[in-house]
């Protein structure tokens, strides 16, 4: 059986960061293996060894396996390069700013961040920007090269078939959980407040000043307001509809009043419209969402609430109605596994820890009150939380655990795709690797 194919996940990106800061203090850092122009430093490699040790999973992956998965990675960037195969900066700054959100959430306040990392936002930015847009380029690049990889139920049930009676996984309990979400609001001060800065914005350019220069120096949009709030062409339907109806209202170089969206209050300029496809810029400002206003949403599921503990409403048709999480909306509000795809997600240290010492307070068939969340996007929230099932820990079986079986053969599959287009991409780069790791035979696809 072929190893598995570890790639660090975006969720991990800053417990790697933390834990790259304790490596550091203890390791003498050097660089252990280099592919084109991408480096892989010693640190690197010891920040995700300690990372899946403190994870509490079974199954740690040894430095070989790592140090393989590691180099893949950086064959994969290369040959992104050599491919053309870009990431748009806007996914790489809307990634940021979520990231960013959940680390002031985690630590109280930018001042507890610049403590905890000896490191000032900026450069702390920098780091993790450079590090998202590997990930989402290796992300890209996997896609493409298992994107067409299937598999059959009869595919599955051999898989099944072919592990040994005495080597069945032993799987924890398994909860099905869902919740309802409403997005926290904008106080009126605020939304006051960015549609008067921006209204300014739009005096200053009528009056000769350059959108450009003003995007560069306010725009909370990063990666388009280095380039002056340039947004490039889109196709229709791309952009958010309230963007887009408000940008093509606007004939060329004509700019918009201030308009709300999902992502903040925009000031938009018009430039070109070409067939279906428009270019416009922006100048975006965001609501400081640590003063959000909580009142309404957290008063609106309580009486969603009531009315699903009195069963006047099912809590699926509930989620389905009223919640603003779009992710789980269509799914009655059920919470999914990332890795299988199931709606059974295991009651272990791979769980959310918020989610798992509520779960831990709670009894089957029973619903939280209103608490306070954080989208996945990094936007304030409040929701209520349904205990639906709980399921014993068993052996692995095709009957309940087939969809869990079906992933673990997919990801089989995936892995052989891309060990295969490792051993013919690594001979279009160049690709060196310590002496020190010389025994891991990475070059031979036999890591240990």
């Amino acid at each position: 059986m072929k190893k598995p194919f570890y790639l660090l996940s975006l969720m991990g990106l800053l417990l790697v960061m933390s834990f790259s800061v304790q490596a550091q203090s203890v390791v003498i850092d050097k660089i252990i293996a280099k592919v084109d122009n991408h480096y892989i430093l010693k640190s690197e490699l010891e920040a995700q060894y300690q990372q899946y040790l403190q994870s509490g999973q079974g199954n740690t992956p040894t430095r070989c396996q790592l140090l393989e998965s590691l180099i893949i990675g950086k064959v994969m960037l290369a040959k992104a390069e050599i491919d053309s195969v870009l990431i748009d900066d806007k996914k790489v700054e809307m990634e940021l700013s979520s990231r960013m959100d959940q680390m002031e959430q985690q630590f109280g306040s930018q001042k507890n961040i610049v403590e905890a990392y000896g490191k000032t936002i900026a450069s702390l930015k920098d780091e993790l920007r450079s590090a998202i847009k590997e990930q989402l380029t290796t992300r890209k690049m996997q896609e493409k090269i298992t994107g067409d990889v299937k598999v059959t139920p009869k595919e599955v049930r051999k898989f099944f078939e072919s592990i040994p009676k005495d080597s069945l996984p032993y799987l924890p309990s398994e909860v099905e959980v869902g919740h309802i979400v409403r997005l926290a609001k904008v106080t009126k001060n605020q939304k006051d407040e960015l549609i008067k800065k921006l209204s300014d914005y739009k005096r200053r350019v009528e009056n000769g000043e350059d959108f450009a220069e003003l995007a560069k120096l306010y725009s909370e949009d990063l990666g388009s307001g280095k380039r002056g709030g340039d947004l490039g062409f889109a196709k229709r339907g791309q952009m958010v509809a309230p963007f887009e109806a408000a940008a093509l209202k606007l004939k060329p170089n004509q700019l918009s009043d201030v308009v709300e969206s999902e992502f903040g209050y925009h000031l938009i300029q018009l430039l070109e419209v070409r067939g279906q496809e428009y270019h416009a810029r922006h100048i975006l400002l965001r609501p400081d969402y640590q003063k959000m206003d909580l009142t309404e949403p957290t008063s609106y599921l309580d009486s969603i609430r009531v009315l699903v503990q009195r069963d006047s409403l099912k809590f699926e048709k509930a989620a389905q109605l009223h919640s603003e999480d779009k992710g789980t909306q269509d799914a009655g509000g059920m919470l999914i596994d990332p890795s299988t795809r199931s709606i059974k997600m295991p009651l272990d240290g791979t769980m959310e820890s918020g989610l798992y010492f509520t779960l831990d307070s709670m009894t089957v068939g029973t619903l939280t009150k209103p608490i306070q969340y954080r989208t996945e996007d990094g936007r304030t929230a409040v929701r209520v939380l349904y205990y639906k099932a709980k399921h014993p820990p068993h052996f692995a079986n095709l009957e309940d655990d087939f969809q869990k079986l079906a992933t673990i053969t997919l990801n089989r599959k995936r892995n052989n795709a891309i060990e295969e287009w490792f051993t013919k991409a690594k001979g279009e780069v160049f690709i060196y690797i310590s002496d020190e790791y010389k025994d891991c035979n990475v070059m031979k696809g036999t890591g240990q």
